[in-house]
């Protein structure tokens, strides 16, 4: 694989020289060269594949010429351990579950398989690096599980205080080991602030070897990709015909944009709905073409806080560029608070199923889409991580106790280690530096 920036104003890189550099030298993102369609006969047997060898087909798809099959093998075999099964909800929907890995969210996914892809250039490389991630909730968590006692690498995770969940700042800041947290005094875009200038920084460059777990790591995107293949082919296992809509709540647009690669390589959908909070300056865009960034404000489903996300020109670039192109494909509705609330509690009273503040934006732009677009579809939309991580959000707005799983139970009595932090620049590089 091969790899340019958006920017236009680095050279072309490897795709282990993308994975380690996360950020090319003109502040863009690296994007693939090409994206080779998968051959038909893929999709007419999906159904029967399981989740790893579709993720097998997929990295040789892409990969195939930067990793040999006996490569490929290995890194799936130990990333993608865990399942991403679909769940009838009501006729015509369905939820994508993915939050049956160690940390239970989506992001396992990408964590996992960049943890096992940069481990396998390490081996043969001897070498070590530091990982810098800025994270609104889920990611920090993933990459802590994913990372934990990797050898060759050491973790630095940045995340907003008092803006993510006890559970997932427990599952950041409890670990030890190669993780250090810190807690940065600001919004996640400060975070990511932080984090972006650090990989332009020459003296921070020379002094380590940077690499980034946020998606603005292409490795990141990649295992994202699989389980839109999952997703269509147990529906179509169980029949479901009717064309394809996958509702994605979306932040950063890192999961929305994995979905767009899927589709570039043959998925056969027809449409993806970009499901946002009270922060939708992309949704804004969908319906106008104008693009403006703004501060992010906090909301219930704080991990899709973010004003200015970084994957919005990877998500343009691979609907087609223009604005009259990438609204043919993607559709983008925004919900708030209250109507939050009231999905989370309407579903679980009509159907039993208890959904997190994500996946209930998520289902609310289904039904936006649905109302817009009348006519037969199945419905699928992106459960991103589970109930129990908002745990006070979900009890309080169902008004009943919900069971919380052994693995995230037994975090709220770890002790939390975080080191503070300002959102001054120079603070951090000399805390990198020390």
């Amino acid at each position: 694989m091969i790899l340019y920036s958006t920017e236009h104003k680095s050279p072309n890189v490897s795709l282990e020289e993308a994975i380690f550099r996360g950020l090319p030298p003109d502040n863009g993102l690296y994007m693939p060269t090409e994206i080779k369609p998968l051959p038909a006969s893929f999709f007419e047997t999906i159904q029967y594949r399981s989740l790893p060898e579709m993720a097998i087909a997929v990295c040789e798809n892409l990969l195939g010429d930067s990793l040999t099959s006996a490569e490929i093998k290995k890194i799936i075999d130990q990333s993608m351990t865990f399942e991403a099964p679909i769940v009838s909800l009501e006729p015509g929907t369905e939820v994508l579950e993915l939050f049956h890995g160690p940390s239970m969210a989506f992001k396992d996914f990408g964590a996992r398989f960049m943890a096992a892809i940069m481990s396998h250039y390490l081996l043969k490389s001897k070498r070590e690096i530091r990982i810098l991630v800025a994270t609104s909730g889920d990611t920090g968590g993933a990459v802590a599980q994913g990372f934990f006692n990797t050898p060759g690498i050491s973790v630095t995770i940045l995340y907003p205080t008092g803006k993510v969940s006890v559970i997932q700042e427990k599952q950041l800041t409890t670990l030890g080991g190669n993780v250090t947290a810190l807690e940065i005094d600001g919004t996640f875009d400060d975070c990511q602030r932080l984090v972006k200038q650090a990989f332009l920084d020459e003296e921070l460059r020379a002094a380590f070897d940077l690499a980034s777990a946020n998606s603005i790591n292409i490795s990141r995107l990649i295992p994202q990709s699989f389980y839109y293949f999952a997703a269509y082919a147990q529906a179509k296992k169980k029949g479901l015909n009717a064309p394809v809509v996958f509702s994605v709540p979306s932040g950063n647009f890192g999961n929305l944009s994995a979905g767009l690669m899927a589709y570039r390589m043959g998925l056969p959908v027809k449409a993806f709905v970009a499901s946002c909070n009270e922060n939708h300056p992309v949704a804004d865009y969908l319906r106008t073409g104008a693009y403006n960034p703004v501060a992010s404000v906090e909301t219930l489903s704080n991990a899709m806080d973010v004003g200015s996300p970084s994957n919005f020109i990877r998500m343009r670039l691979l609907a087609g560029d223009e604005w009259s192109q990438v609204r043919e494909i993607i559709k983008g509705y925004y919900t708030n608070d209250q109507k939050t609330q009231e999905i989370m509690a309407d579903v679980f009273a009509r159907t039993g199923y208890v959904m997190c503040p994500h996946t209930a934006v998520a289902y609310d732009g289904l039904q936006q889409y649905a109302d817009e677009y009348p006519g037969e579809i199945t419905g699928i939309l992106l459960s991103t991580a589970h109930y129990a991580k908002f745990l006070p959000t979900v009890e309080g707005t169902l008004g009943v106790s919900v069971p919380v799983p052994a693995r995230l139970a037994e975090l709220l009595d770890k002790t939390k280690k975080s080191i503070p932090m300002g959102t001054d620049f120079a603070d951090f590089k000399a805390y990198l530096l020390q």
